[in-house]
């Protein structure tokens, strides 16, 4: 176990109840040993990002302090994802019970065949800048720059809160 760090993770669903999965995925995340939950934004709904043929998704973010290593934590999101029905097919984003993305970790870059932090297109993606600008709104993104600033050159393309 290494120092607190912490990390953002990025929930989406879209199949099965996605809401549901959410908050399913949620408290599995909760419960891993050495990770706490520090802030939880708003459910968003948002097109899909790829195939037109598949249902909205519904997104969030959360932020943890955790004692895990970035790649312990991503396995046990796998297992939460495999958990809750996510098989994965290959196909590029496609529909999915559940994916649980590690977005941030600390300040840290991490380019390995198994992960990529800063996550691969957060400073495009309006389903992430916004709910982790809603939990992190000073937040500055390594090699990405503020948050403030990508939100600004990043429209909302059809994102919306889903309210309470």
């Amino acid at each position: 176990m290494q120092a607190l760090t912490v990390a953002y993770i990025g929930l989406g669903s879209n199949l099965c109840d996605p809401v549901h999965q959410i908050t399913t995925a949620r408290a599995a995340i909760e419960r891993l040993q050495a990770v706490d939950e520090i802030a939880f934004s708003s459910l968003y709904r948002s097109p899909p990002m790829g195939p037109a043929d598949q249902p909205s998704y519904v997104n969030a973010v959360m932020g943890v302090r955790t004692g895990l290593t970035a790649a312990a934590l991503l396995a046990k999101l796998q297992q939460i994802e495999a958990k809750q029905g996510r098989v994965r097919t290959g196909e590029r984003w496609g529909p999915r019970t559940l994916d649980l993305d590690l977005l941030l970790f600390d300040e840290e870059q991490i380019a390995t065949p198994d992960l990529t932090v800063p996550h691969v297109g957060i400073a495009e993606r309006a389903f992430v800048l916004y709910p982790l600008a809603e939990i992190a709104p000073k937040l500055v993104i390594p090699e990405k720059g503020r948050l403030s600033e990508l939100l600004e050159r990043c429209p909302m393309n059809g994102l919306q809160r889903i309210e309470d």
